[in-house]
């Protein structure tokens, strides 16, 4: 796209003039609400951001940018570690007014809009007992997700979120409105599922939706000290694990909440959360050798319903925010051994460790049947911390940084998409697309010639 225009020499009047939504400039009431992502260290300043209220509006965003060269992203559910959604001086088309949800339960598929959060769908879809697999927070955005493969409770089930898309609705670098499916651009259709999203603007996703009625979830928790056997244990168990249970194993600081045993409420713990997608009395059957793993300071295993379970994962509201995502081809005694100690030294209640395991339907399909190439069976491991004080930045990313590196041997390399952030290397960038990176290049390049939407990768349009 060459060299974008500086913001103060371009007039925004006449794409105010086009819009039905509002346009926010630097000092409006509601601009600085609408540049805020989850990540509380992204403090990015855009020119100007396109609150849109449908297609229209996207298109006339995407065609200003275009016609006067000016810098472009494109912020949906803004649940992101990146700020990817967020550019400096440039222009942000804000999807989070489209957010409307419609299902057809007959047809057991959902149409979604492009700013939606998976809050808003499985609201929607679980009054008919069917659900997409999707984020385990509802504050995730559906757009981020899907374009970066997108991981839920239900996926060793059910496949990937971005598996489970049917069709979407995309704005091009041309400012046209296409369909991309199976049949319709499927060069396309196939760049959307895992690829980031840099090859236009998706404004409504369409996804196919499966049964899920009452499930059977919950936590073990465990002193600190028991993380190591507690690890072993979850390795065990997911080895032989059926399709429709996941889990994840981790370390933690349980918050203050009632909900909690008062001696362990504000501690760091070990901990197991458990969830099996089948009858509820088969899930209690499935998970009952876990449950016989030591004496756990609570036992919450419980029969629930899987929209009650997916809102339990809410992660809360914009703090400052570090991470790094790896993968693990198994989980060996030394890499436990180094999450243990690292997770001992943690720098604040924010910081937590988990691992989860890639297998059944997520593992199906071949590595280049869609972007998303991370096909193979491995654990995921996510290091994570969250903190408010600006005066503990570094003490905070020194320790991702340094537990990162310590589990290094123990990976394969690769990282998932969802999960990179600002500051990875171009190598990290590029082994999110394993083998597919080429393939996704010459898709990019037919429709985004230009580079209207910025690289490949997290710094693509919908986050």
């Amino acid at each position: 796209m060459g060299t974008p225009t500086p913001p103060d020499d371009v007039d925004f009047g006449p794409l105010r003039d086009r819009l039905r939504g509002r346009l926010l400039r630097p000092g409006d009431g509601g601009y600085d609400d609408a540049r805020r992502v989850w990540n509380a260290r992204i403090d990015r300043e855009p020119a100007a951001i396109a609150r849109c209220t449908g297609v229209a509006d996207v298109v006339a965003a995407v065609e200003f940018a275009r016609e006067h060269d000016v810098g472009l992203s494109v912020k949906a559910g803004g649940h992101h570690v990146s700020g990817s959604a967020v550019r400096d001086k440039a222009l942000t088309v804000d999807l989070s007014p489209m957010d409307w949800v419609r299902v057809d339960p007959d047809a057991r598929t959902v149409r979604v809009g492009g700013g939606a959060t998976w809050g808003d769908v499985d609201h929607e879809t679980a009054a008919f007992g069917l659900a997409v697999p999707g984020g385990q927070d509802p504050n995730i955005g559906v757009a981020g997700l899907t374009l970066g493969g997108g991981v839920g409770w239900l996926s060793r089930r059910d496949g990937l979120t971005s598996d489970n898309l049917r069709s979407a609705d995309v704005v091009t670098a041309d400012g046209e409105l296409v369909r991309a499916s199976g049949d319709e651009n499927p060069e396309l259709f196939w760049a959307l599922r895992g690829g980031g999203g840099g090859v236009g603007v998706v404004t409504a996703f369409e996804f196919r939706l499966h049964e899920v009625g009452e499930v059977f979830a919950g936590s073990l928790v465990y002193p600190a000290e028991e993380t190591e056997p507690t690890a072993r244990a979850y390795r065990e168990f997911v080895a032989g694990a059926p399709r429709e249970t996941r889990l994840l194993f981790g370390s933690m600081v349980l918050p203050t909440s009632s909900y909690y045993p008062e001696a362990v409420r504000g501690s760091r713990v070990a901990i197991v959360i458990a969830f099996h997608a089948g009858p509820p009395e088969e899930g209690a059957r499935v998970l009952a050798p876990l449950r016989g793993h030591g004496d756990p300071l609570m036992d919450s295993l419980r029969a629930r319903s899987y929209v009650d379970f997916q809102r339990a994962g809410d992660s809360g509201g914009s703090m400052r925010t570090s991470l790094r995502s790896q993968y693990l081809r198994t989980l060996p005694d030394p890499a436990i051994e180094r999450i243990a100690a690292y997770a001992r030294r943690a720098p604040s209640s924010g910081a937590t460790v988990f691992v989860s395991p890639r297998g059944g339907a997520e593992t199906d399909p071949a590595p280049d049947a869609t972007a998303y190439p991370h096909r193979d069976a491995a654990h995921h491991l996510l290091i994570e911390t969250r903190w408010t004080d600006t005066a503990r930045d570094d003490e905070h990313v020194t320790w991702i940084r340094e537990f990162h590196e310590a589990v290094r041997p123990y990976t394969t390399g690769d990282v998932a998409l969802n999960f990179l952030a600002d500051d990875e290397s171009d190598d990290r960038r590029r082994a999110a697309f394993g083998g597919n990176y080429a393939r996704l290049a010459e898709v990019k390049a037919e429709w985004d010639p230009r580079g209207l939407f910025g690289p490949i990768g997290p710094a693509g349009p919908s986050a």
